[in-house]
């Protein structure tokens, strides 16, 4: 059992249905400090939903869900970026219309404390503020190599490069638990692994070498992956929970999800159909 001061959330009996269909029977789950949680299974086994229960998008007909200790069942998802819940998602949500950098700059907004007044007359604090958000996008930007699509128009870049920006406007918002969904979706082998190079190094954190930058420096403890490709899962995952038709059927390390019969039954299935 883990020690209740590293649980980042709890998940108790969670279930959402869509009319007659069931996409969470009964699911409960821990998502610890210090790890990389994979939530893998067949397709149509719920790992999205999931996700959209957790940062608000879905809101469950059944079960609770806490933050740190603070209940966030059927939380808006802005109110959840507030807390330090961010998100990417299957299919890219990005504002098409605009250049890398802006994209990355609008999800600061969420951090910014000056109002409508003092930014309008944009001088003082407005000023200043800006200038620190700008050092953090600018940062975010070097990390993730992308610098020369910065002033590219989003809806212009191939898919890998959008891939990498969306993840750019998640750390944005300097989470504290990031969850990613499919980040690696239809990517090549080699854009693969810079993507997996990419989210350890956001858990490691960067140390002294992006010092102004809270979100690089001192990394995302918290990651939850929900991914296909179960040679990276296994590769970069501290703990692994298998959803199946809605509900979990196993959790564990790696090494044990490997040898689970009810997790090779599950796959073993989806491949026949």
């Amino acid at each position: 059992m883990s020690d209740k001061n590293d649980v980042k959330i709890k998940i108790e009996n969670l279930s959402l249905s869509f009319g007659g269909v069931k996409a969470l029977i009964d699911v409960s789950l821990e998502i610890r400090n210090n790890e990389i949680l994979a939530i893998i299974g067949p397709n149509g086994a719920g790992k999205t939903c999931l996700l959209n229960c957790i940062s608000g998008f879905y809101k469950p007909q059944k079960g609770e869900i806490y933050f740190e200790g603070r209940r966030i069942t059927r939380i808006r998802p802005d109110k959840a970026a507030r807390l330090g819940l961010a998100r990417t998602f299957q299919n890219i949500e990005l504002f098409t219309g605009l250049s890398t950098l802006d994209n990355i700059m609008a999800a600061r907004h969420v951090l910014m404390k000056q109002n409508f007044l003092s930014s309008a007359l944009y001088f003082g604090w407005a000023h200043e503020e800006e200038i620190a958000h700008r050092r953090t996008v600018e940062d975010i930007i070097d990390f993730l190599e992308i610098e020369p699509i910065r002033k590219k128009i989003v809806g212009m870049l191939p898919y890998g490069m959008r891939k990498r920006v969306e993840l750019g406007r998640a750390l944005a918002i300097e989470p504290k638990v990031l969850l990613l969904d499919e980040p690696m979706a239809g990517m090549n082998l080699e854009e693969k692994e810079d993507i997996a190079r990419f989210i350890i190094d956001i858990f490691e954190g960067q140390g002294e070498t992006y010092p102004q930058s809270p979100v690089l420096r001192d990394g995302v403890n918290c990651i939850v992956l929900v991914e296909h490709d179960m040679g990276v899962v296994m590769d970069i995952a501290d703990r692994i929970v298998v959803l199946d038709f809605g509900r979990k059927i196993a959790e564990g390390t790696p090494a044990e999800i490997r040898t689970n019969p009810e997790v090779i039954a599950a796959y073993l299935g989806e491949e026949k159909h």
